[in-house]
C-alpha cells in the first residue's frame, strides 16, 4: 500500500490529531526540566525528577495497555487525558512546595501519561485485520507512525525551547501548559471519535490469550537497548556542544537524530514485499552498528551534524521491526503487548543518560558517544538469535500484510 492509498483512505483529522496528541510526550521530559529547575536552581535535582518522570512513563505503559483491552481505547484514551492533564496541574502547583513532592507529582505526571503512539499502532492493528491478506496497510501505517513519531520528538522540544525563550511575565510552566492544551484539543477528541476498533473477525484470537512472556521480553529488551542509544546520543551531543562553547547548539544537534530516522521511516514503506521482515531485522540492525560506529568517530571523518543525521537514518527501520514483530507475537493483546514493549523505551533511555553522563563526566564526549555502538551491538546480538526465540507467529507468520 502507498502513502496516497493510506492518506485517501483515512481521515485527515486523525491524522491530525494524532499528530499533535503525541506532542505533550515529547515535549514532557525538558519542559519539567525547565520547570523544575526554574522552582529549584538545581539542574541537578530537575534531571533527577525528569528522569524519574521518564520511568515512570515505563511503568505506567503496561498499565495502560491492559485498561484498554478491559474498557476500550475511546474511553481510556479520554480518561487519561484528562488525569494527565490534572497530573501537569499538580507538578505545576508542587513547584510551590518541597522538592519531594515535585519529584512526586513528575512521577504522576509520567504514570498518567497517555500511550498515544502505542495505541495508534493497535487503531492500525485492527483496521489491518479487516483487510485482505497481503494488503501491506500495517507496513506503511507502521512506516508511517514511525516518522511521525520521530518528527513530534522534533517539534516538540523545539516548541518548549521556544515558549522558554519568551521573556516575562511569560512563566516557566508555559510549556507544561501548552501540553496540557494539546491534550484537551487533540488526544481527548482522538480517543473519542478514532479509538473505536473495527469489529472483530471470528477468527481473531481474543484478549483472553495469554502474552508470550519470552518472545515479548525479547522485544522488550530490543526497544530497552533502542532507547538507550536515545539516552547517549542525547547526552553526548549535549556535552559536545557545551564543550564548543555553544550549548544551545545541543537541541538542533540532537533533532538531527530525529530528521535522519524520520526521513528513514518514511521511505520504509518502499521496501519490496520479498523483502520478508526476519531479513529486515537482522539487516537494519546491522545498519544500527554501522550508524551508531560512524556517530563514534563522527568529527573525524564527517562533520558531527552529518554523522548525526545518518546515525539517525538507522533508527525507524529498526524500530519498525520490532513494532511489526511485537503486532505479529500477541495477535489479539496488541494493545498490552505494544505499551509493554514500548515501555522499554523510557527506561533504556533513563538508563542510557546516566551511564553517558557519568562516563562524560570523567573522559568526555566521546567516551559518552562510544556507548553507542555498544549497545547497537548487544541489539545485533539479540536479532540475531534463533527464529525460535521470536516464535514461529512473530518470525513465521509475517506474510499477512508484508507479503
Amino acid at each position: 500500500m502507498s502513502y496516497r492509498e493510506l492518506f485517501r483512505g483515512s481521515s485527515g483529522a486523525l491524522l491530525m490529531l494524532g499528530f499533535l496528541a503525541r506532542l505533550p510526550y515529547a515535549m514532557a521530559p525538558l519542559a519539567t526540566l525547565m520547570l523544575v529547575h526554574s522552582a529549584t536552581g538545581s539542574y541537578g535535582f530537575a534531571g533527577a525528577a525528569a528522569a524519574a518522570q521518564s520511568l515512570a512513563v515505563g511503568v505506567g505503559g503496561p498499565v495502560v495497555g491492559r485498561l484498554a483491552e478491559r474498557f476500550g481505547l475511546r474511553r481510556l484514551g479520554a480518561y487519561a487525558a484528562g488525569v494527565n492533564v490534572a497530573a501537569i496541574a499538580a507538578l505545576i502547583a508542587a513547584t510551590q512546595a518541597r522538592r519531594e513532592v515535585m519529584v512526586v507529582a513528575a512521577v504522576l505526571v509520567g504514570l498518567t501519561q497517555p500511550q498515544v503512539g502505542p495505541l495508534l499502532r493497535v487503531h492500525w492493528s485492527n483496521l489491518a485485520a479487516t483487510r485482505p491478506a497481503g494488503s501491506g496497510l500495517l507496513s506503511t501505517a507502521l512506516s508511517y507512525e514511525a516518522t511521525v513519531d520521530e518528527a513530534s520528538f522534533v517539534v516538540g522540544p523545539a516548541v518548549v525551547g521556544l515558549l522558554a525563550a519568551v521573556p516575562a511575565p511569560v512563566p516557566a510552566s508555559a510549556p507544561l501548559v501548552a501540553g496540557a492544551l494539546l491534550l484537551t484539543v487533540a488526544a481527548v477528541p482522538l480517543a473519542t471519535r478514532y479509538a473505536e476498533p473495527p469489529a472483530r473477525r471470528p477468527d481473531q484470537p481474543s484478549a483472553t490469550v495469554r502474552l508470550p512472556i519470552r518472545p515479548l521480553s525479547t522485544m522488550v529488551l530490543a526497544m530497552a537497548l533502542l532507547g538507550a542509544i536515545f539516552g547517549v546520543v542525547q547526552t553526548g551531543v549535549t556535552v559536545y556542544a557545551t564543550d564548543a562553547g555553544r550549548p544551545v547548539a545541543a537541541g538542533l544537534l540532537y533533532a538531527g537524530l530525529g530528521l535522519g530516522s524520520a526521513l528513514a521511516g518514511f521511505a520504509y514503506a518502499w521496501l519490496p514485499r520479498g523483502f520478508t521482515l526476519p531479513a529486515r531485522y537482522r539487516l537494519f540492525t546491522v545498519g544500527v552498528v554501522l550508524g551508531m560506529s560512524m556517530l563514534a568517530v563522527g568529527d573525524i571523518l564527517v562533520p558531527l551534524p552529518v554523522a548525526v543525521v545518518l546515525a539517525g537514518a538507522t533508527i525507524a527501520p529498526h524500530m519498525i521491526n520490532v513494532y511489526t514483530l511485537t503486532e505479529r507475537l500477541a495477535p489479539g493483546r496488541v494493545a498490552a503487548a505494544m505499551t509493554v514493549v514500548c515501555a522499554g523505551g523510557p527506561v533504556g533511555t533513563a538508563a542510557g543518560q546516566t551511564a553517558a553522563g557519568l562516563l562524560a563526566d570523567g573522559h568526555g564526549y566521546r567516551a559518552a558517544i562510544v556507548l553507542g555502538p555498544l549497545l547497537a551491538a548487544a541489539a545485533l546480538l539479540l536479532a540475531w538469535l534463533p527464529p525460535t526465540a521470536h516464535t514461529a507467529a512473530g518470525f513465521d507468520g509475517v506474510r499477512r500484510d508484508i507479503g
